[in-house]
């Protein structure tokens, strides 16, 4: 993270624009890729020298008329307006409750509901808190699954597991920039992005990008080395009784080979650990789960897996 979050993120979206982009006329040798300073100013009808000690860290109390016009003049969507005003301090956020680290016995059994879609809980930094049976399955080609972020970048396991990979980084990536607008104080935010900065060459590209935007709903296409090849489409929804939270399903069509491989991944799960249930009771240890816990335990991810623990 920087101390000037505010103008690095200016600037990352003043280098994504031509002047084609926005009606300018292309003239001269241009040094850097994008907009010029003055460009921007024009623009936004607003003086240049202000323009440019706002993305230098000079100006630190830009009003909502100000970033308006900034946010218009960089053709921002929703979600990068957003995150530039919550950046700028002018987006009201409330006295926001800290993200909740463990997960209510109340949604623990929603998850364990879902026998045939899995069903997982995030943080803000985007740590599996929870998962239910089907969920484990899907994640089990990563040796240890207790981080999206981490599992996308750093397991070896990530490459072949995302189809598009690129795009599952970015999504990744957009995900834990649009969380430092909304959560700016909260550590265990900071200490993963440090972390990836410095062990992804990848991360850090796109984390500079600055790409900011929010998506509750889509598509993704996995290949699980049991199974295939697998179309889904997820779902994700806040909890508003554990601020910071999120569920998220991935489900597939009824009837589709991407419903039928679940259907058999969890059938594989299941009897992956039915076997270690009776392996265990045979030489009389501890009982892995019960028969049942196939399709309806929810996990709970362990702290000791965290970045920084």
């Amino acid at each position: 993270m920087t101390s000037n979050a505010l103008g690095d993120f200016l600037r990352a979206h003043r280098a994504r624009l031509r002047p084609g982009d926005v009606g300018l006329p292309s003239y001269g040798r241009r040094r850097v890729a994008g907009l010029r300073r003055e460009e921007v100013a024009v623009l936004a009808g607003m003086n240049t020298d202000y323009y440019a000690r706002l993305e230098q860290g000079r100006e630190q109390s830009p009003s909502p008329q100000v970033l308006d016009a900034i946010s218009g003049a960089l053709r921002m969507d929703r979600e990068a307006r957003e995150h530039l005003y919550r950046l700028a301090g002018t987006l009201p956020d409330g006295h926001r409750t800290p993200p909740r680290e463990t997960v209510s016995p109340m949604l623990g059994q929603l998850l364990s509901g879902y026998t045939n879609t899995p069903a997982f809980v995030l943080n803000p930094a985007l740590d599996l808190l929870a998962t239910n049976s089907l969920a484990d399955a899907l994640f089990s080609p990563f040796e240890t699954a207790d981080n999206l972020a981490r599992m996308t970048f750093l397991a070896p396991a990530g490459r072949s597991f995302y189809a598009q990979w690129h795009r599952a980084a970015e999504a990744v990536v957009s995900s834990l920039r649009q969380a430092t607008g909304l959560e700016p104080h909260y550590p265990r935010l900071h200490e993963l992005v440090s972390a990836l900065t410095e062990t992804s060459e990848e991360f850090a590209t796109l984390w500079h990008a600055h790409t900011v935007y929010g998506k509750s709903h889509g598509a993704k296409e996995l290949i699980h080395p049991k199974v295939g090849s697998l179309s889904l489409a997820y779902h994700s929804f806040d909890v508003r009784g554990a601020p910071g939270q999120q569920v998220v399903i991935y489900h597939a069509e009824p009837g589709s080979p991407s419903f039928q491989a679940l259907s058999l991944l969890g059938s594989l799960h299941a009897t992956r650990l039915r076997s270690r249930m009776d392996t265990s009771t045979s030489t009389g240890g501890p009982a892995a789960s019960s028969p049942s816990s196939a399709n309806s335990t929810v996990q709970s991810m362990s702290s000791s897996h965290r970045v920084g623990s």
